[in-house]
């Protein structure tokens, strides 16, 4: 039985608070069903990047910037000016000590060593004992956790009971490979261990002197060791806190890490204890950033606000189409920076296609069940409860069949998986698979089926229902001027033997595709009850006017148009033309899109990489995600903005009380955030926050991806969804957000939200105010507080007159 927190000692008490901090400190990694892009700085966003720089490089050994020869090849290219470095010097005024412009030049003549991070005990051990004692621990400890955490896909299953530590424990005590390796009387020093995982973190911390002041970084360093099964532990904490829960997975994690070093300190106490001393007084001294740090932060905020100017300009050039009285076409795809290319492609089919920028779950995060199937899939953003629940419409006896078949599938599957049968089905049947391997190899399978339309369940009130649709209509700031055809496209991707497929889906949809989210918003907006009681709220949908849900399959760049979900008596004009235009923007978008894609010699081979269970980059996801603009389509309308910019249709003159800006500030903005730093975090960090190579990869419990055949779950992005081969694909760049909107509502906004604000007042994001002309006007400059943005013209007349 576990004790109570309030029956510890006040100094464990202090002990825990830092154990669950350090727990806080690392991101989480969601499984690979529903692999959504994560913010790996999440623990430091209350920092600026210099000190997390400072910190990871301590815990870690990790730079947390490129290397400066990449800025040295911007300078000399013209990306970055002097104008540039002299804006951002400007910036660390009264943060840190500031460089000059001098010191930064001759920092950038000299690469400074890699940082290494302070040693645990099993590293000093290893070092005077010539036993790899800290790769032996991360194959013990993924040994266990690889069936602790098991989500299905081993046949045998590892009891649960009683925690992460417990069961460890009864792992650990019997296993004899640390003893053969040379640890004596592991398995009875385990056995011997409290059963309560905050007394052995308590008792270890004794043993080794960590002391109070040292504890925050030390913890956080062994936690760091455990790779992905930490982050693992951080997942199961952020879903237990969403429904208002406790989880300490995390800290069962650090108590097993912490007793490996106990048990090695007392084997090697005499020949590393000065060593383990210096190193505990390291982590006790306060988390200060060297000068070297302070300029590599430097020179990544210049490189920032060249690409700020760089596309201010872009935007002012933009030359909006002619809009008619009413559009023939409205389609709203998602933020997606890959839906940019799309729709541009799309309006340059018709001027009478207009194309609208939305979140993609469409306002509608459900806790959806796909036909046969009792697994629910949150299908909205992570930061977000479901606010409905769905389910795939379907007759009871095509259901029944559908789980019928399910089962049968995964019998079989059992029976060719399982340790006897297996060698007798390769016998037996294998080469009646010659076939299907001669398909997939040469990316001959068929498209996925989709499901039958799905429906709310249960259904809620029209009162609901009506209020539902205004608020996703006002968010969309579509109110008016309804065209004859609404199209809602969701997005997600269609991939073979790829274990990192969600991460190719839709963000905003829990790494799921949006498909079934743009389904339950048109049923709900073709209701004609919920259009009538619309209509009392000053919001007129015309009688000829259809919502018609679709997909976006975003690695072929074709639309699957969902029409049979509309009620019977829905007509639809001019859906022949339509066809014709999203067939043609496809074949447009590929063109662009091939030109980027290693081998990709022709538009039309870019539909078979899809299919193909050997290609690696079946399209590049968001590589190239630098900014975020929420503004009416015209201000970006024309602008060729290369599949890089989060485009969110916002018009704050139709926005009474600003509360779609706070949606969009809170939500949106920060969903985007966590996906631009898993790229940059995956890019320049790719040992520690990258997924590490898809060579190599092994799914391991239907986690995550293992790196070979033993250890940890790799993180973040695989290296060829940042790389080509040659040079990255993503240049690491912190998301610019751009907005029109008055700056007292912006600053309101950021007055009521501490973690959204603390993203902007600590350089995780940048805030920049567009006027009323289109114009990069205001620049957000922290504590609430804006300056001018200065052009590039500006900068460089300030310069001169120095």
């Amino acid at each position: 039985m576990f004790a109570k927190l309030e029956t510890f000692p006040a100094a464990l008490l202090e002990l825990v608070s830092a154990a669950n901090g350090a727990a806080k400190a690392i991101p989480p990694l969601f499984p690979l069903a529903a692999n959504v892009a994560v913010n790996p700085f999440l623990g430091q966003t209350g920092e600026h990047l210099a000190v997390t720089g400072a910190r990871l490089a301590r815990v870690a050994g990790t730079k947390m910037t490129p290397p400066r020869a990449h800025w040295t090849r911007k300078l000399e290219i013209g990306e970055i000016t002097e104008a540039d470095l002299m804006d951002a010097l400007a910036a660390v005024e009264g943060q840190f000590a500031v460089p000059s412009l001098r010191d930064i030049r001759t920092a950038l003549e000299n690469e400074p060593a890699e940082p290494q991070a302070l040693p645990t005990v099993a590293e000093l051990a290893a070092e005077v004992s010539g036993i790899d004692w800290p790769g032996l621990i991360e194959d013990r400890i993924g040994a266990w956790a690889a069936g602790h955490f098991d989500q299905g896909q081993a046949l045998w299953q590892q009891a649960k009971t009683g925690g992460a530590f417990s069961a460890w424990r009864d792992f650990a005590s019997r296993d004899l490979t640390p003893e053969i390796q040379g640890l004596e009387g592991f398995c009875a020093f385990v056995a011997d261990t409290n059963r309560s995982h905050w007394r052995c973190i308590g008792r270890a911390s004794e043993k080794l002197g960590v002391t109070l002041a040292a504890a925050p970084t030390a913890f956080h360093r062994w936690l760091m060791t455990l790779g992905g099964w930490a982050q693992y532990g951080r997942y199961l904490l952020w879903q237990a806190e969403l429904n208002g829960e406790q989880e300490n997975t995390v800290t069962e994690l650090l108590a097993i890490r912490m007793v490996f070093d106990e048990a090695l300190f007392e084997r090697y106490e005499d020949q590393i204890v000065n060593r383990w001393a210096e190193a505990v007084v390291a982590h006790e001294s306060p988390v200060i950033p060297s000068s070297d740090l302070v300029i590599d932060a430097v020179l990544q905020d210049a490189a920032e606000r060249a690409e700020q100017r760089a596309l201010g300009d872009r935007l002012l050039r933009t030359k909006p189409r002619k809009a008619e009285e009413r559009s023939d076409v409205q389609a709203a795809f998602c933020i997606d920076v890959r839906s940019e290319v799309f729709r541009r492609a799309l309006e340059a089919q018709d001027e009478s296609v207009e194309t609208i920028g939305f979140a993609g779950f469409f306002g509608l995060a459900s806790a959806h069940k796909c036909a046969g199937s009792d697994v629910t899939e949150l299908r909205g953003p992570v930061l977000l409860r479901p606010s409905v629940t769905s389910q795939a419409d379907e007759p009871e006896k095509t259901d029944l069949n559908r789980r019928y078949i399910a089962r049968a599938k995964r019998a079989w599957g059992r029976f060719k998986l399982a340790a006897v049968s297996s060698f007798a089905f390769v016998e037996a049947t294998g080469p009646l698979y010659a076939g299907k391997l001669v398909r997939d190899s040469l990316g001959l399978g068929g498209r996925v089926k989709t499901d039958p339309s799905p429906r709310l369940d249960p259904e809620i009130d029209l009162k609901a229902r009506v209020e539902m649709a205004q608020s996703v209509l006002t968010a969309m700031s579509l109110t008016d001027n309804f065209a004859r055809i609404v199209l809602l496209a969701g997005h997600g991707a269609d991939v073979t033997n790829n274990p990192h497929e969600s991460a190719l889906q839709c963000g905003a949809c829990g790494g799921y595709a949006g498909d079934v989210n743009a389904r339950l918003l048109a049923g709900l907006l073709n209701d004609r009850d919920v259009q009538l009681g619309l209509r009392e709220v000053g919001i007129d949908i015309p009688a000829d006017t259809v919502f018609l849900p679709a997909m976006h399959h975003t690695t072929t760049d074709e639309v699957t148009l969902f029409e049979q979900d509309l009620p019977g008596e829905k007509l639809i004009s001019g859906l022949a033309q339509l066809r014709k235009c999203l067939a043609s923007a496809g074949r447009l978008a590929r063109a662009e899109r091939m030109q980027r894609l290693p081998r990709a010699d022709q538009a039309a081979t870019v539909p078979y990489r899809a299919r193909d269970w050997a290609e690696t980059r079946p399209e590049w996801g968001l590589a190239g995600c630098r900014a975020f603009v929420a503004a009416p389509r015209h201000r970006t309308d024309g602008a060729d903005l290369s599949g890089q910019v989060f485009l969110h249709n916002y018009d704050w003159r139709r926005d009474d009380g600003f509360g779609v800006l706070e949606l969009i500030m809170t939500a949106p903005v920060v969903v985007a955030s966590w996906i631009s730093l898993q790229y940059y975090g995956s890019t320049v960090a790719p040992g520690l926050f990258g997924g590490g190579n898809k060579l190599l990869h092994n799914v391991v419990g239907g986690i995550g991806v293992l790196e070979g055949n033993n250890g940890a779950p790799r993180p973040g992005l695989p290296w060829q969804s940042v790389h080509d081969g040659d040079g990255f694909q993503h240049d690491p760049l912190r998301l610019s957000v751009i907005v029109e909107a008055p700056l007292e509502a912006m600053t309101e906004i950021l007055g009521r939200h501490a973690a959204v604000c603390e993203l902007f007042d600590n350089g995780w994001l940048h805030l920049i105010a567009m006027d009323d002309n289109g114009k990069l006007a205001w620049r957000y400059r922290g504590n609430l507080k804006w300056t001018s943005f200065k052009t590039q013209t500006d900068v460089t007349s300030q310069v001169a007159a120095q």
